[in-house]
């Protein structure tokens, strides 16, 4: 074999071997790569959407900020300007505002009156309680803290439900 011949022939099996041994990145799915445990701090959809009210761009989110920011996104789905919107326009502001129209708050914990309507109202009224709930030091203010969820990390990680192996000296965990 030729040295040219040669030489080319062991650059395309290094090529080869080296984008086999690429590492690959991990699968979109939003569950953890194998080995990485469960996220301790978590984001709710509505403190998500609260944290992206912050008008004057300082990390802080007032109540009037929330109020205003309630009031547009309401305005944004309320393309008839009838003062109300039904459960599926409801799922439709979820997904663009919530991230996903199955996401809490639901419809139902929100139409405070029960009659299958949403008004800007009671929008206000639920954002309002979750604004409540949220500001832990009750300063009237939201800060990227106090939007943050911090959970036990209880779990398995990336291990499915009834597969946690075997304990020492003991059966199969359930």
């Amino acid at each position: 074999m030729r040295p040219c011949v040669r030489i080319a022939a062991l650059a395309a099996l290094s090529a080869l071997t080296c984008a086999g041994n690429a590492q690959q990145p991990a699968p979109a799915t939003g569950t953890p790569a194998p080995g990485q445990p469960l996220a301790t701090i978590v984001a709710e959809p509505a403190a998500m959407m609260i944290a992206a009210c912050d008008a004057n761009g300082d990390a802080i989110v007032s109540r009037a900020e929330l109020t205003a920011c309630v009031a547009h996104s309401f305005a944004s789905a309320d393309t008839g300007h009838k003062g109300s919107i039904g459960y599926i326009d409801y799922g439709d502001w979820a997904r663009t505002w919530l991230g996903d129209a199955n996401a809490l708050p639901s419809p139902f914990e929100v139409d405070s009156d029960g009659d299958n309507r949403i008004t800007p109202a009671e929008l206000q009224a639920r954002f309002a309680a979750i604004f409540t709930r949220l500001d832990r030091d009750h300063d009237g203010n939201l800060t990227r803290a106090e939007l943050l969820t911090i959970r036990s990390g209880v779990g398995s990680g990336d291990r499915p439900p009834g597969k946690r192996g075997k304990t020492r000296g003991g059966p199969e965990a359930p």
